[in-house]
């Protein structure tokens, strides 16, 4: 199928807006790629110290530069269930790495931090930062110029962004990204939310709420719900970066291990030394990151990527805008319900025909790049393709061409909406975002009263006072990059939802984030310019008349006379210390606004 004329015009729009970077980019990159394997250039006592704790027959190979050295960069720790499996990965990786007649090293460790755990604490307020932080940690451990090629492994929300703008940045390397996999099913996630608002109205006791997380949350892996960490697995598919069918498949499995010796042995054939040579930065064109685009939109994914796609996009010199989101959801259609969209979780979706399905659907309607440079050294098509154990061999056979349960996946032509889940919200309160796939039609509206908070704990106060129980448009302000690190502001849903249930028309407007696990509350949220950069909702006050209109991507105020009043911002020292909150104090300085990603490395 032909590709779609509107998504040719968006990328020749991106591909034009990017020249003046994209170019000497790919100039740096490829001058750097012609000058061959790292280790060529450092002196025998550069090498001496890079292999001295190798064994014997790899120093010999190395020395002599007659095989491969893969860099492995691992986010392992045994907190987070994500990246718990990660712990056995080096060793195997070795093992298949010397099976295919090259070496591999541990390059480096990267941090890792779990929104779970920090949701509505202060350690939030680091989260968005690790991201940087990862990038920069990933950064020290290429540093030592001495691999062919790397992989990455990680998953969850700041991991895989942190990550690709490393891997970017190293783009004249070859890079694959190797996942872990999702936890099997546990307490489903309707279940899961349904006591959080039961534990928020006071119908359930604190032995009750934490038994419902425990069993939701109950083993290796990713969470289920298909919040960031998934979403980062999709896109990491729908972008060439993972071997086609590796995003779903269950830790300690199998066909996991020999996904992962695959990924090992494909990265010892793309580097420099053999004749399939595959550069990050040649993965990493405008056609590959529409296409990541496109799977967001389709699978209704997180919100967080809205941030992040900009920052990864630009370490490898495209320069995508929120306008970009907004178009491309405008052409792609919702095929897919995986909560907080839906009921189901991710395998649930795996199992209905997961990506290879959606991949092999949307190429047939013309909505997806196929002529593109993977790690699979094929183009995208290959992604509609799963893989599969034959004894102990592993093999990849064609996806499924029809969906396995139409209440979670269905074609391009019969999907749950005809456009994407992500909107781009403009107005005079400034530049935003909201996710709609899982709100209410009668929802998409919402003109109300304002009120006021500067913290999470005080909208829940108010909550509990009852002080909420009436149509109204919450915003909390100063929770942006500047002001606090822009935390997820998840723990508000619990609260939202009960007067969402109650009949009340309800609304969040803020210049920090929501979880990619929210869902069902109308949220405008990385409102820019934020509120200590002097973004009008610095300005706004309780009674303010506000405007929510996902429908037509509008956010405004429309009391008159709020742009004339004078700005007295609130004193936020105390976000300046506490749980290493003042080492960021540099990060929350020098990041850039959320319409650019954000960030502080790009």
């Amino acid at each position: 199928m032909p590709l779609d004329s509107r998504l040719d015009e968006i990328t020749d729009r991106i591909r034009e807006r990017s020249r003046p970077w994209r170019e000497p980019y790919l100039a740096r990159m490829h001058a750097q790629a012609e000058q061959g394997p790292r280790r060529g250039h450092l002196d025998c006592g550069n090498q001496a110290h890079a292999y001295a704790a190798m064994p014997e027959g790899d120093k010999s190979d190395l020395v002599a530069e007659r095989s491969p050295n893969i860099g492995i960069v691992t986010a392992y720790n045994d907190m987070l269930s994500a990246h718990q499996p990660f712990k056995d990965y080096p060793d195997r990786i070795k093992a298949a790495a010397r099976a295919a007649g090259a070496t591999a090293q541990v390059a480096g460790g990267v941090p890792a931090m779990c929104d779970g755990v920090t949701q509505g604490q202060a350690g939030m307020e680091m989260s968005l930062f690790s991201r940087d932080v990862i990038a920069l940690a990933t950064g020290v451990a290429l540093s030592h110029n001495t691999f062919d090629s790397a992989l990455y492994l990680g998953i969850c929300d700041k991991i895989v962004p942190g990550l690709v703008i490393a891997a970017a940045t190293f783009g004249y390397l070859p890079g694959i990204f190797v996942p872990a996999g999702p936890m099997p099913s546990g307490l489903p996630n309707e279940d899961k939310a349904r006591v959080r608002r039961e534990f928020a109205e006071g119908k359930v006791d604190r032995a009750q709420l934490m038994a419902a997380e425990m069993a939701s949350y109950h083993g290796p892996g990713t969470c289920t719900f298909y919040g960031t960490a998934n979403s980062n697995q999709m896109l990491m598919e729908f972008m060439g970066l993972h071997l086609p069918g590796a995003s779903f498949i269950n830790p300690g499995t199998p066909l996991r291990d020999a996904m992962t010796d695959a990924a090992a042995k494909r990265a010892t054939e793309i580097t420099a030394l053999g004749n399939a040579f595959t550069p990050v930065c040649d993965i990493l064109d405008e056609k590959a990151w529409v296409n990541g685009l496109v799977g967001l939109m389709a699978t209704g994914g997180s919100t967080n990527l809205v941030l992040h796609l900009i920052a990864m996009a630009r370490a490898a010199g495209v320069h995508l805008t929120c306008a970009d989101f907004d178009a491309i959801s405008g052409v792609t259609p919702l095929m897919a319900r995986v909560y907080p969209n839906g009921l189901a979780d991710v395998n649930h979706f795996h199992a209905a025909g997961g990506l290879p399905y959606m991949i092999g659907q949307l190429l047939d309607a013309g909505l997806l790049h196929e002529d593109v440079q993977t790690v699979a050294g094929k183009g995208l098509s290959a992604y509609a393709d799963e893989p599969k154990l034959d004894g102990d061999r592993l093999v990849w056979a064609p996806g499924p061409r029809e969906s396995q349960n139409d209440k979670i996946l269905r074609t391009p032509q019969e999907a749950f909406a005809t456009t994407g889940g992500l909107r781009q919200m403009r107005g005079n309160l400034g530049l935003g975002v909201t996710k709609i796939s899982a709100v209410a039609p009668d929802l998409h509206v919402v003109e109300a009263p304002a009120r006021i908070f500067h913290s999470q704990d005080a909208v829940k106060a108010a909550f509990k006072a009852g002080e909420l129980d009436r149509d109204v448009i919450v915003v909390l302000r100063y929770q942006g990059p500047k002001a606090n690190g822009m935390p997820e502001l998840h723990a508000l849903t619990p609260s939202l939802s009960v007067l969402l249930q109650r009949g009340h028309k309800v609304a969040l407007v803020t210049d920090g984030r929501m979880s990619g696990a929210s869902g069902k509350v109308p949220s405008a949220i990385h409102v820019a310019p934020e509120a200590l950069d002097g973004g009008l909702i610095a300005k706004l006050q309780d009674g303010d008349i506000l405007r929510y209109d996902a429908t037509n991507g509008k956010l405004d105020c429309l009391t008159e006379g709020v742009a004339d009043r004078t700005i007295t911002h609130p004193d936020l020292s105390a976000n300046s210390h506490g749980i290493g909150r003042e080492l960021f104090e540099v990060f929350r300085t020098k990041a850039g606004p959320a319409d650019t990603g954000a960030g502080v490395v790009v």
